[in-house]
């Protein structure tokens, strides 16, 4: 999310700055500025505040600019430079976010303490199930797999959210833990929301596991009641070791004889009674979720570290993005549709959420398109009826499926490419997003329409859902929509406690890095990464130098945005730059002066942060570097008594480790060293030389 975000900043957009407040954001402007050594050309986020106040943020100070989203907020309220009213609302949002990361903690750490299951290490037999995926794992699928297989070789449960797109392999990762658990004695429970996924799921298990000695069972409306019991008693007895199932599985009847994994597709789609049973097995087994839109409450646990997450964001290869249309319905426009479909030999999801109406949808299809098979499948058919419906569509033994939403989650027919969904504005946006993830799973082109009815007024609501999926046809955009579905449709409840008010004061990507740091400093954390503080160290620098990328050297304003996010991210090493040197290189060509003059700027500002300082800024031939009182007075103070009387006790903790004896000597006159700040005087250097003097001096500071 923190990624695409400079990408896809719109001038008009609501942004929040950390020290500022919340702000609309203009575009970027170049502007310059006076200086003792002329003019200089630099280039700013130009952000507009209340009462028409203006704040231009240097490029080099871009990570200080977050997103602004807030649970189904109306238009956010400007903040006022300087009235001290953003100041307030921090404070009163922090004091909330502690409780709130008290109550987490006490969660977190009643997990941590519990013993669990170490899982041992990859057996033989868990090496030839693997070497016999049919696919190359991406980067991301094998990074969540190794998260996975860590969590499980751990004495304390599991807690992991695997958060991918639809189709992008998160089953996968699922049947690895899952045989993983099995080949060390322990039974599998994999919960599902639906009886066709269900299916789905225990065909695909079969199949993968066929050369192993694994018995695998399905718990469903597709199963009769003495299968079902039959079922139950060999899961009593440990003679089961895989079952999957719907909410069926959270029944009292349902009694396993060594539960040690938990898998829970889709955690969006059970209700709050689940969820507690959920809840309780946590505690006690290895849980693994998967979603490819996590509802806002489970972001907000994994995103503040209770929940383990892994992001699989990298798509299966070859794979395409699903053309999206957004239309009144037209009879035309859907035989036609649906007529080139056929044409390549594919077919078709029509899905019209009313089981009243949809026989009717049916005939006046068949009539609308007589070349194509329909059938039709919905979840109050009779289980052998509705099977037989899925197995001849899965076989392509019909053109068409006319379904409720019971093809919503995790089916998976590679043929199906083109998806029409009738009267779209009564869904969720998460809901959209899962049907269309239903199309576009193999190598071909996928085409997916949204029809409303013809002259019917939409809710704001309902436009900017539909608004939504027209924005994110990109591959890997579940993450964006679980944070616009926060945004449209709301926070909810975390741990119980209403937070919507306390979000849209400062914007759910503020109010996450703030409960991250209430949650590190409840664990007392004395050293936390800069990332993960929302006052992390900065410091103002104001030098002489022309400093940015120029439009002919990087011409997309959206692609210089991105690299200035990339220039602003908390650096902390002089490798970090050379490596963004290297890429700037590689992509755009040998670095004009104005983009070297920027990373000689990022290389100060590193070395700054690391000696504490708080600015660097030329005024009248002198550079003057100053620290926060009175941490260099400190240390003048105790360097000067060394052979006399011991100063008072210093009230700073803080200390700068200056020699400043060595210094005065090594740089003779031009440096003046004062308490608080030093002085380099550019006048008695020569041209431009001051730049090299400025980072030698840096870099005594750090080392010294």
């Amino acid at each position: 999310q923190r990624e695409a975000f400079l990408r896809d900043l719109k001038p008009g957009d609501y942004v929040v700055h950390i020290e500022h407040g919340i702000a609309r954001y203009q575009g970027l402007v170049r502007l310059k500025a006076e200086t003792s050594e002329g003019e200089v050309e630099r280039e700013y986020l130009f952000l507009k505040y209340a009462e028409q106040d203006k704040l231009y943020v240097p490029i080099e100070q871009v990570d200080r600019v977050l997103p602004y989203t807030a649970p189904g907020q109306a238009t956010p309220s400007l903040n006022k430079l300087g009235s001290g009213e953003w100041v307030r609302t921090k404070r009163k949002v922090r004091q909330a976010v502690e409780d709130i990361a008290k109550e987490l903690l006490q969660l977190y750490s009643t997990r941590a303490v519990k013993q669990g299951h170490a899982f041992a290490t990859d057996s033989t037999w868990q090496h030839e199930m693997e070497e016999a995926f049919p696919f190359t794992e991406t980067p991301d699928q094998m990074r969540a797999i190794l998260d996975v297989k860590a969590d499980m070789e751990q004495p304390r449960p599991m807690d992991r959210l695997i958060c991918g797109d639809v189709g992008y392999g998160k089953t996968e990762v699922a049947l690895r833990a899952a045989f993983k658990a099995v080949l060390d004695g322990k039974q599998v429970a994999i919960l599902v929301p639906t009886t066709i996924l269900a299916q789905q799921h225990f065909n695909t298990f079969t199949q993968r596991l066929a050369a192993f000695p694994t018995t695998i069972e399905m718990l469903s409306r597709f199963r009769t009641k003495k299968q079902q019991e039959e079922t139950l008693e060999k899961l009593r007895k440990g003679r089961v070791d895989i079952i999957i199932g719907t909410h069926r599985l959270l029944q009292k009847d349902v009694v396993f004889k060594d539960l040690g994994l938990l898998v829970v597709d889709e955690e969006q789609r059970f209700g709050v009674k689940h969820k507690e049973r959920l809840k309780q097995m946590r505690h006690e087994v290895d849980v693994l979720t998967l979603s490819a839109t996590p509802i806002p409450r489970t972001l907000q646990m994994s995103l503040v570290g209770v929940r383990d997450m892994s992001i699989i964001e990298t798509p299966p290869e070859q794979r395409l993005p699903v053309k999206t249309y957004v239309t009144a319905y037209n009879d035309t426009l859907v035989r036609e549709v649906i007529l080139r479909e056929l044409e390549r030999g594919g077919q078709i999801f029509y899905v019209h959420n009313r089981v009243q109406s949809i026989g009717q949808v049916a005939n006046q299809l068949k009539m609308l398109v007589p070349e194509a098979r329909v059938i039709v499948g919905h979840g109050q058919m009779e289980e052998g009826e509705l099977e037989k419906v899925m197995v001849a569509f899965t076989k392509q033994e019909a053109d068409v499926l006319i379904s409720t939403t019971i093809i919503e989650s995790g089916l998976d027919i590679p043929n199906a490419n083109t998806l029409i969904i009738d009267n779209a504005v009564m869904y969720g946006l998460a809901q959209l997003y899962q049907l269309r993830g239903r199309v576009g799973r193999g190598a071909s082109r996928a085409y997916a329409y949204f029809l409303s009815k013809p002259g019917s007024l939409m809710t704001d609501d309902a436009k900017k859902r539909l608004d939504t999926m027209l924005e994110t046809q990109e591959l890997g955009a579940g993450f964006k929509i679980a944070m616009k579905d926060l945004e449209i449709r709301g926070a909810g409840n975390l741990l119980g406690a209403e937070q919507s008010g306390q979000i849209g004061s400062v914007g759910y990507e503020l109010y996450i890095r703030m409960l991250e740091e209430a949650v590190e400093q409840q664990k007392g954390a004395e050293e936390r990464p800069i990332e993960a503080q929302v006052e992390a160290p900065t410091v103002n620098l104001a030098l002489p130098l022309p400093a940015y990328l120029p439009e002919d050297y990087v011409n997309d304003q959206a692609l210089r945005l991105d690299m200035y996010r990339k220039l602003a991210a908390p650096l902390q090493t002089a490798g970090q730059i050379r490596e963004l040197v290297r890429e700037l290189e590689d992509r755009f060509g040998p670095l004009p002066e104005p983009a070297r003059n920027l990373m000689y700027l990022l290389d100060i500002k590193v070395l700054a942060i690391r000696a504490g300082i708080e600015s660097i800024i030329e005024q009248e031939n002198e550079i003057f570097i100053r620290w926060p009182a009175p941490t260099l007075e400190t240390e003048m103070r105790r360097q000067a008594s060394k052979n006399g009387p011991p100063p008072p006790r210093p009230r700073s903790k803080g200390r700068a480790n200056v020699d400043v004896r060595r210094l005065m000597k090594e740089f003779g006159e031009t440096l003046r060293i004062t308490p608080n700040q030093m002085r380099l005087n550019t006048k008695l250097l020569k041209e431009n030389e001051w730049t090299i003097r400025l980072k030698t001096l840096l870099e005594e500071l750090v080392n010294n």
